[in-house]
């Protein structure tokens, strides 16, 4: 058995891939519009690392989705997590839980999916803005 992808509903597929590819650093792997169906399929990967996919499924005609939250949350390990924090603050995301212990931070996807990022290896040494940052809202 091997791992292939998580789907996630998308409402606005460029603010998506503005949250996706350009803050959260993922890369386009492929995407394919389909026509008949109506919809547009775009594959995501962490740089490196493409055997474990997102894929965003973007409906052409407009749906209203719940239960984001009752979806749970993808995780991605990262390099550096103030550094990847900071960016995605740069791109306006809010960051839910701010990453205080160097080790663990939580932000939300335009489609309110949850996004845990959990530092490789050690947490880093707890700095500010981080380690005094309260949370915002929930994840």
């Amino acid at each position: 058995m091997k791992y292939l992808h998580t789907m996630v509903r998308v409402t606005d597929l460029e603010a998506s891939l503005r949250f996706y590819r350009d803050a959260l650093g993922l890369e386009l792997v492929h995407q394919k519009e389909y026509p008949n169906g109506r919809f547009t399929l775009v594959y995501l990967a962490a740089p490196g690392d493409h055997d474990a996919q997102v894929e965003l499924t973007y409906n052409w005609d407009p749906e209203e989705y719940t239960g984001g939250r009752n979806f749970g949350h993808l995780a991605y390990r990262v390099e550096n997590i103030y550094e990847l924090c900071q960016r995605l603050a740069d791109h306006g995301v809010t960051i839910n839980r701010p990453p205080r212990d160097g080790h663990m931070a939580f932000v939300r996807s335009p489609d309110n999916i949850s996004i845990e990022l959990l530092q490789q290896g050690e947490p880093l040494a707890p700095t500010e803005p981080w380690a005094s940052m309260p949370n915002t809202g929930n994840w």
